[in-house]
């Protein structure tokens, strides 16, 4: 889940929705490729793709094959690179802390089995290029396609690697994961639907896509070895950016127009995505550390919330979820050696924590450690402080910077 790692594109999704003349731009061509088929579909795809997008399309955009072997070593530079294994580490034992995963999970494997299993192509921002997996057959490619090149026209607008890198804390990165692949899916499948039943389509004016969507995402848990053995928070930081981010998508076009999902229409967090409100930002919680040293702080979000929830607690009920304002959580490690976590959630009122803190608190136990559970306030906001396997002595405090 967390925003360290590789975001190679359409993941899964295209695999799911595969079955469902060079134009020019001024002088110049569109798409710039050794390969001609590929260079001739991009080209065909990308004037309407771009005017969809509500994104200006400023230069051409590369694409290229790549073999299985390449897409591996590719996969195993980004996690070298935005996963070091000191990093995942860290955020196993926080997550393991909060009964969310394994203490032994081989969290750099799961996700290199994970992105391996489900790539069939994908824009990659650090290069400006677009790759296509030289196994596909020629009826996944342009699905594909038309996905991902939304992906390299959003690129030249929103800088994608500035939005999910690996200085953006995780719910953040998760939130804009979801505009980017919510945008391009939605571009997606009306060019694609247009095209297949000749009528003209705007998703805008549209039932709620993400309940027609669901089952078939909610499908691939079985129906991809790597994916069914994840945990379940790993699970659905793959399903969410497509099934929330397309509802996300949908709702701001029905509200503003087909205008994209950038600048001020960014989401900040995966409360908003869930929630479809851009307009509940989320509260920006610090952590002050004594008694031990800070080895990771990161915010679980909305996501993590709900995973927790619903495996922890199996709490089902969006309501025990509602009402969530920012959170974050520290991972410390004592002078023994051993690691411990505190973990603030902010609420919008103290209904809303008593909730949750009524369903958490039967269920410390099945945590990955002693646990304990305090009603508290942070900058007179009603709020949870959650330590586990953290003795008295380690202190941590949290601040808010914009307490009523």
């Amino acid at each position: 889940m967390n925003h360290r790692r590789p975001t190679c594109g359409a993941l899964l999704l295209a695999a799911v929705l595969a079955t469902a003349a060079q134009a020019q731009q001024g002088s110049e061509p569109m798409v710039l490729s050794s390969d001609p088929e590929l260079a001739a579909m991009a080209e065909a795809l990308l004037p309407d793709l771009a005017e969809r997008s509500g994104l200006k399309l400023n230069a051409p955009v590369r694409i290229e094959r790549r073999s299985r072997a390449e897409l591996t070593r590719y996969l195993q530079a980004k996690l070298d690179e935005e996963l070091p294994p000191e990093e995942a580490r860290a955020e196993v034992d926080a997550y393991a802390l909060l009964g969310l995963v394994p203490r032994d999970l081989d969290l750099r494997g799961v996700l290199l089995g994970l992105y391996g299993e489900q790539i069939a192509g994908f824009y990659e921002p650090d290069s400006t290029a677009l790759f296509v997996m030289d196994d596909q057959p020629k009826s996944v490619i342009e699905p594909l396609l038309m996905h991902e090149l939304v992906h390299a026209i959003q690129d030249q607008t929103a800088d994608l690697s500035a939005l999910t890198g690996p200085d953006v804390q995780t719910d953040r990165a998760t939130a804009a994961q979801a505009a980017i692949e919510g945008h391009a899916t939605l571009v997606m499948m009306e060019y694609d639907m247009e095209r297949r039943t000749g009528m003209e389509i705007d998703f805008s004016k549209l039932p709620d896509l993400t309940a027609q969507l669901r089952p078939a995402l909610e499908a691939t848990r079985s129906q991809f070895p790597e994916l069914a053995g994840a945990p379940r928070l790993l699970q659905e930081a793959v399903l969410f950016p497509y099934l929330e981010g397309v509802g996300f998508v949908q709702a701001l076009w029905s509200e503003k127009g087909r205008v994209s999902p950038f600048g001020e229409n960014l989401p900040t967090s995966s409360e908003q995505v869930v929630r479809h409100d851009l307009s509940d930002k989320p509260v920006e919680v610090s952590l002050d550390v004594s008694g031990g040293t800070l080895v990771d702080e990161d915010v679980l979000g909305r996501i993590g919330l709900d995973v927790l929830l619903e495996d922890r607690v199996s709490a089902t009920d969006d309501d025990v979820a509602d009402g969530w304002a920012g959170d974050r959580y520290a991972l410390v490690e004592l002078p023994d050696g051993s690691r411990g976590l505190a973990w603030y959630v902010l609420w919008e009122d103290a209904g809303s924590r008593d909730r949750f803190d009524s369903a958490l608190r039967g269920t410390l136990g099945r945590l990955g450690g002693p646990a304990t559970l305090q009603a508290v306030e942070v900058g007179a906001r009603p709020a949870t402080l959650l330590r586990v396997s953290l003795p008295e002595a380690v202190t941590v405090r949290a601040s808010v910077a914009d307490a009523p």
